[in-house]
């Protein structure tokens, strides 16, 4: 303080400002002593007030009241001087980086040379900015460049992340990127552009990674985390859910990127990065499917529920896969030799090591004559006649083969059907009423209890329904009333008003609401871009904006490296889409269920379910077997180790991977977010039949995966009473596996077309109902500007005379002039009738 009050330039001013810099310090540091703020003063002084007065200024606190002096101190003196004298022994730390490695640094010399990167980071030259931005990013990359193995650049990646997030860095990162997203002189002129290409977005895909290589180190937890990262990971995630410095969580200023590209208005965003990010913010923030279970059994605990009979994480990770169906040129063969007269031999048909058994394939003989057939009027030649393989077995039936592993390790495979069964309360009511017409002539309506007069078997019956019936079920749709919102963060109100938690998804479902049909559009805009089976149009957005290059290849190896990084660009859309889409769905039905119901509703009628049969219209198995990645390229591999010399063949060759485990993950997602529509919804599953969904999710069968064959079972299951008898009897074996994997429900004739909701008439009605349901909800609970937060019709009833006609009433401007007429009409050509005025009630 004395070396800066020294300089012949220095003003009283400045000197003040000083002054009042030091005060907001100690009382800052003062008030958070005395109030037992341990987590504050450690974070903002770590060494105490003695290494306060001593010149070892905290970081953050130069963060944040550096601007007093630094326009002044700028045009004073030089910056290193200032520098040197403002901060004490910290300018010397900023001497001793240069010339020497960071790995070689003590933390406080990285913390000071991390804040002159920051210092550096507000300056108004673009170039310089940038060139700092790339430093941190640097930084964030784990220096890749003094490491001499993939550990080391781990490890470093995460210890200077957290070091980035502890010095600030997030917050002015945050500043930066809403300065580029409103840089309109950017968009008008990328909007100008014929073709955009990876130059046009640099900064913005600079900033973006440093953001995403944050979020995602922060977010994983590790066995040797240190107490402070713990204590950092908590502290983030609560600031990337709150409200920032807009006034809106950071996912939906991700949510507003992802719209204005869609939109046109800004074609250079980088949308593969913005969707990670917001992919990996979302799941940060909102938690993931094993924090989502623990939410669930956490809230079945505070409403005083019994807990779940089963995990179904851990159920669908214990199920094994089903062989895949045999060839079409293994059936071909089988045919004709079978018209010719002769006995085939067995096919050999490709077995996992699962497959100790030799459990016979649910799916064999199905696929060909699936391909192009009917629901309703297949003719095929094989229907009626007998498997030619299970004639064989007849016939002849093979020695058995040796056993893969020893007989005592059969015991760990389930023998039992995988999940628990259940049943809806209104399939109860729905068997009382058929068994109350038949024995005794009348019903009782919605009563489950009374079962006077029904034979013994029938209560034996209704016992059995009542103990496998979930005791918190949601009612039926048709049911559900606006009025009394059933949600598992709450207690059941009946007064109009509710607590509604500020949960992270409910502050995320406030945020999105007003533009929520806006986000779903766009987000299934960049899946149909994105999608395999999309072909190019001149209309349709351009994703490939930041993969492709300034200067198209000239060789045949640049060629296909950017044809290999163009689908690789891709898939990684589809896989971040998806996953988020699934993530909002699973969260919201979990927080509120009309909340995941207007999402469900928006997908629906943005035309999601098409769009998912599009992508599943395909050759699955070539899409999951896909190798669009080089192995040598891979970061960090790519940075240390020397890189060999590429070839078109080796590029052709790929890597070793049987499966390309990002396109398996987007396909289960996919399926998951299908299942999740139609589910218990009449309308949508018809919709699958009107779209031939059979055929397609058939063929998805081939992958050999135990829960995407799960849930493309059970999208078969919803949709096997309105697929006719003749689909049921041509795919017996289908029907077999979905009885074996599917989860069963009691009363359920899923298998026949004796459904009471099956009525093509309630189809409109059912959406309808629910959207007006949705609308009352969203109005009695979030509309603010009816008076009061439960809103509207809710709104408590004044009966006090006094205080009706003390209220001060808003009238119109033009009510003036209209005033005499209005008496006139309404006071005395009315008629008063002062005895029925006097009159008791």
């Amino acid at each position: 303080m004395l070396c800066l009050c020294s300089k012949p330039n220095f003003k009283f001013s400045h000197w003040i400002k000083c002054m009042c810099y030091w005060v907001v310090v100690v009382l800052l540091w003062l008030f958070s002593t005395v109030c037992g703020l341990q987590s504050i003063t450690t974070h903002l002084f770590p060494q105490g007030m003695p290494g306060l007065f001593a010149g070892q200024m905290p970081m953050r606190m130069v963060l944040v009241f550096k601007t007093l002096t630094r326009g002044q101190i700028k045009a004073t003196a030089k910056p290193d001087h200032v520098v040197r004298s403002f901060y004490g022994p910290v300018c010397g730390a900023l001497c001793a980086v240069r010339g020497r490695r960071w790995v070689e640094l003590s933390v406080e010399e990285q913390r000071a040379y991390v804040m002159r990167l920051l210092d550096a980071l507000e300056v108004t030259d673009r170039d310089k900015r940038l060139k700092v931005a790339r430093a941190i990013l640097y930084l964030a990359q784990g220096v890749y460049d003094e490491c001499d193995s993939d550990v080391d650049v781990l490890y470093w990646a995460r210890h200077n992340v957290f070091l980035l997030y502890h010095m600030g860095v997030f917050t002015a990162l945050l500043e930066l990127l809403n300065m580029e997203i409103d840089n309109s002189q950017a968009c008008s002129s990328a909007v100008r552009k014929p073709a955009i290409s990876l130059a046009d977005s640099t900064e913005l895909r600079v900033l973006l990674s440093i953001m995403y290589l944050m979020v995602e180190n922060i977010r994983v937890q590790t066995e040797d985390d240190r107490p402070e990262w713990i204590a950092a990971r908590e502290t983030f995630r609560i600031e990337l859910a709150a409200p920032m410095c807009s006034g809106e969580p950071f996912a939906l200023l991700l949510f507003t990127m992802v719209t204005k590209f869609c939109s046109m208005n800004a074609p250079h965003f980088p949308m593969k990065k913005v969707l990670l990010l917001l992919w990996k913010t979302v799941l940060f923030t909102l938690g993931g499917f094993e924090e989502l279970q623990a939410m669930k059994v956490r809230g079945r605990e505070r409403l005083q529920l019994p807990p779940l009979p089963e995990d179904s994480i851990r159920v669908v990770r214990a199920m094994r896969a089903a062989s895949p169906p045999a060839s079409a040129m293994e059936l071909i063969e089988q045919q004709q030799q079978q018209k010719r007269g002769r006995r085939s031999r067995r096919p050999l048909v490709k077995q996992d090591s699962l497959d100790t058994y030799n459990e016979r394939d649910p799916f064999k003989n199905e696929e060909a004559r699936d391909e192009d057939e009917d629901p309703e009027d297949s003719d095929s030649g094989i229907e009626g006649e007998v498997d030619p393989l299970d004639r064989d077995v007849i016939i002849q039936p093979p020695p058995p083969p040796p056993p893969l592993r020893p007989p005592t390790e059969r015991l760990n495979f389930p023998k039992g059907l995988p999940w628990a069964p259940k049943v809806r309360e209104k399939d109860i009511e729905h068997f009382l009423e058929t068994s109350r017409n038949k024995f005794i002539g009348f019903t009782l309506g919605n009563d489950i209890d009374t079962l006077v007069g029904l034979p013994r078997p029938i209560h034996e019956s209704v016992k059995t329904l009542k103990q496998v019936k979930p005791p918190d079920q949601y009612p039926d749709q048709y049911s559900l009333s606006p009025l009394l919102p059933l949600t598992l963060t709450g207690n059941l109100r009946l007064s109009g008003e509710e607590e509604v938690e500020e949960t992270p998804a409910e502050i995320l479902y406030l945020g999105m609401l007003p533009n929520l049909s806006q986000y779903v559009i766009a987000l299934l805009k960049l899946l149909l871009a994105a999608a395999p089976t999309s072909k190019a149009k001149t209309d349709s957005i351009n994703i490939l904006a930041d993969v492709l290059p300034e200067e198209m290849p000239i060789t045949v190896l640049q060629s296909m490296k950017l044809g290999i990084d163009v689908n690789r660009h891709k898939e990684i859309i589809v896989k971040a889409i998806s996953a988020l889409l699934i993530l909002l769905l699973k969260h919201f039905k979990l927080n509120h269920i009309y909340q995941f119901e207007i999402v469900s509703q928006h997908l629906v009628f943005a035309n999601c379910i098409p769009l998912i049969l599009k992508f599943f219209n395909q050759n699955i198995m070539s899409y999951i077997s896909a190798k669009n990645s080089i192995c040598v390229l891979d970061f960090p591999h790519c940075v240390v180790h020397e890189l060999p010399e590429l070839t078109a063949e080796s590029l052709e060759a790929g890597d070793n991977n049987q499966f390309c485990w990002r396109n398996l993950f987007s396909c289960i997602n996919l399926l998951r977010i299908l299942n999740k529509l139609t589910k218990w919804k009449h309308s949508r599953t018809m919709m699958l039949v009107v779209f031939k969904s059979a055929p397609i999710l058939k063929r998805a069968l081939k992958v050999k995966q135990a829960m995407m064959q799960l849930y493309v079972l059970k999208l078969l299951k919803i949709q096997t009473k309105y697929l006719g008898r003749q689909w049921r009897k041509s795919n017996m074996k289908t029907m077999s596996a979905i009885y074996q994997k599917v989860r069963h429900r009691l009363n359920d004739d899923w298998a026949y077309g004796n459904d009471i909701d099956a009525r093509p008439w309630y189809f409109q009605v059912e959406e309808c109902d629910m959207r007006e349901s949705i609308e009352k909800f969203n109005s009695r609970r979030y509309d603010r500007s009816r008076g009061g937060p439960a809103g509207g019709e809710f709104t408590p009833v004044d009966n006090c005379l006094q205080s009706v006609l003390g209220q001060r009433v808003e009238l119109p401007e033009d009510f003036q002039y209209s005033y005499e007429l209005w008496l006139e009409r309404e006071v005395f050509s009315q008629p008063i009738q002062w005895e029925g005025l006097l009159e008791r009630p």
